[in-house]
C-alpha cells in the first residue's frame, strides 16, 4: 500500500519516516531544490504558504537566540567576568597576579592570541611581549596541543570546544614543586574563560545576524548550535572550577579530608531538612565550597605549622573572607553567595564580625555555613590536633546555640548527624 493511500488523500510528495511533525511543508522546505519545484512542481498557493514558512521560522529563531543571549549576557550572573576591552590588560594582570599568589611562584603571565601570534595581555613581571605559534616553544605547543606543557615553564591552554584563546604561562624557579591541585585549579581558570570570552563573541556575531535582513535560517540554526554548545560547556566549566578552587583552599589549608566538600554536603543536608528551596540549597551548597575561598591567597605556611602564629599571620587568616569575597565579586556566576560567605563569621548574639548582626538579621545561608563549617572542622583531623568524637562537637555547639550559632540550625544538625 502506497503511504499515499495510508494518509487516506493524494499528495505531491510522500513523507519520509524522518519527517518532523509531519509536515509537508518543512520537508519541501528541508529538500532545498529552490525555484524549480517552486516554479514546476507546486502551485503558486503553495509556494505561499512555503515562503511564510520560512519567514515564521527565521522569526522563531530569532526569538530563541534572543532570549539565549538576555539570559547569558555579560550583564547576567551565568557568565564569568563583566569588562569590555578598555578593562582588559588591568582583568588579566590582575589575574595573573591571583595564580601566582595562588601557586606561590616567582611569575605569571597571561598570553591571548591575535593576528596569528601569541601577546601578553596580562603579567606579574617582565617577560616576552609575544610568542610565534609553532611547537619551538613551550606556550607554541601547549597553545597549539591544548595540553599542559610542563618544561622550562608551565604553560597552560586557555582553550574550550570551538578554540583556542591563548596560555597562561607560570614561571616557577623555586625549589619547590606545585602541586596538581593547583594545577587543576589554574586549567580550569584558563578553560573557564576562554569559554566565556568565547561565548561573548558568538553573542556578539548573534546580535549582529538577528539585525541583518539578509540573514538566513541556516545561519541562524548555525549560531543557535554554537551558543547553546557554549552555554552547556559553561556552566559545567563553572562547577568544575568551583570544585577545584575548594579542593585547592583545603589544600593550602591543611586538610587531610576534603574540608569544603564536607562543608557544602553538610550545608545541604541541613537546608533539606530545613525545608529550603532549590535555588537557595544550590547558593548556599556553593557558598560552603568556597567559604574559605580568601585562603588560597595566603601562604600555605600558615596552614601547616604546628606552632603559634605570628601577631601578622593571624591578621591575615582573619581578614581571609574579605580576600575571598573580593574574588568572588569579580566573577559574577557566584555573585550571589557573596553575601552568605560575607557574613558567615557573625555570631547569633551580635557580637561577631564584620558587621555585629544579630539574630535574624544575619542571612539565614551564612548561619548554615557558619555551623557546617564548625561541625567539619571540629570532626577532622588537622596537623595540630585530632578529630573530635562527633557526640561531643554536637554538645559543644548546643552548649553555644543562641549566642555562636542559630538554634535551629543546630537542632537540624543534631537531627542529621545523631538522630
Amino acid at each position: 500500500m502506497k503511504k499515499e493511500e495510508k494518509n487516506n488523500g493524494v499528495s505531491l510528495f510522500s513523507q519520509s519516516e524522518y519527517l518532523i511533525d509531519k509536515d509537508p511543508i518543512e520537508e519541501i522546505f528541508a529538500l532545498n531544490l529552490g525555484d524549480f519545484i517552486a516554479e514546476n512542481l507546486i502551485s503558486e498557493d503553495l509556494a505561499r504558504k512555503i515562503a511564510s514558512n520560512v519567514k515564521d521560522k527565521k522569526a522563531g529563531l530569532i526569538n530563541q537566540l534572543k532570549e539565549l543571549i538576555s539570559i547569558y549576557s555579560m550583564q547576567n550572573t551565568l557568565c564569568v567576568l563583566s569588562f569590555d576591552n578598555s578593562e582588559k590588560q588591568a582583568i588579566f594582570t590582575s589575574i595573573a597576579q591571583s595564580v601566582k599568589q595562588m601557586l606561590e611562584v616567582e611569575a605569571c603571565h597571561i598570553y591571548l592570541e591575535k593576528d596569528g601570534k601569541l601577546e601578553i595581555v596580562g603579567t606579574t613581571s617582565n617577560a616576552p611581549e609575544q610568542y610565534e605559534i609553532d611547537e619551538n616553544s613551550t606556550v607554541g605547543r601547549a597553545f597549539l596541543n591544548r595540553e599542559t606543557v610542563f618544561a622550562d615553564v608551565i604553560a597552560v591552554p586557555m582553550h574550550c570546544n570551538i578554540n583556542s584563546l591563548g596560555v597562561i604561562v607560570i614561571e616557577n624557579n623555586l625549589e619547590k614543586e606545585i602541586n596538581e591541585q593547583y594545577i587543576e585549579l589554574v586549567e580550569s581558570i584558563a578553560v573557564l574563560f576562554a569559554t566565556s570570552i568565547t561565548l561573548q563573541k558568538t553573542i556578539d556575531e548573534a546580535n549582529k545576524l538577528i539585525a541583518d535582513e539578509h540573514s538566513t535560517v541556516g545561519d541562524l540554526q548555525h549560531i543557535r548550535a554554537e551558543l547553546t554548545a557554549l552555554i552547556g560547556d559553561l556552566c559545567d566549566y563553572q562547577q568544575s572550577f568551583v570544585q577545584n578552587m575548594a579542593n585547592a583552599v583545603d589544600t593550602k589549608g591543611g586538610y587531610k579530608v576534603s574540608h569544603s566538600q564536607n562543608t557544602a554536603n553538610l550545608a545541604r543536608q541541613i537546608c533539606k531538612q530545613l525545608g529550603l528551596n532549590e535555588k537557595t540549597t544550590d547558593l548556599i551548597y556553593y557558598a560552603g565550597l568556597l567559604q574559605n575561598i580568601g585562603k588560597i591567597a595566603l601562604p600555605e605556611s600558615m596552614f601547616t605549622t604546628t606552632g603559634k602564629l605570628s601577631a601578622e599571620e593571624l591578621k591575615k587568616i582573619q581578614e581571609h573572607a574579605n580576600v575571598g569575597v573580593h574574588l568572588l565579586m569579580n566573577i559574577n556566576f557566584l555573585s550571589e553567595v557573596v553575601p552568605y560567605i560575607t557574613y558567615q563569621k557573625e555570631r547569633y548574639d551580635g557580637t561577631g564580625e564584620p558587621e555585629g548582626l544579630k539574630g535574624q538579621s544575619i542571612p539565614f545561608g551564612s548561619r548554615i555555613i557558619a555551623v557546617s563549617d564548625a561541625y567539619c572542622a571540629m570532626t577532622s583531623d588537622r596537623p595540630y590536633r585530632k578529630a573530635m568524637p562527633v557526640d561531643k562537637a554536637v554538645s559543644i555547639m548546643k552548649e553555644e546555640a543562641g549566642s555562636k550559632w542559630d538554634p535551629v540550625v543546630v537542632s537540624a544538625l543534631a537531627n542529621i548527624v545523631i538522630g
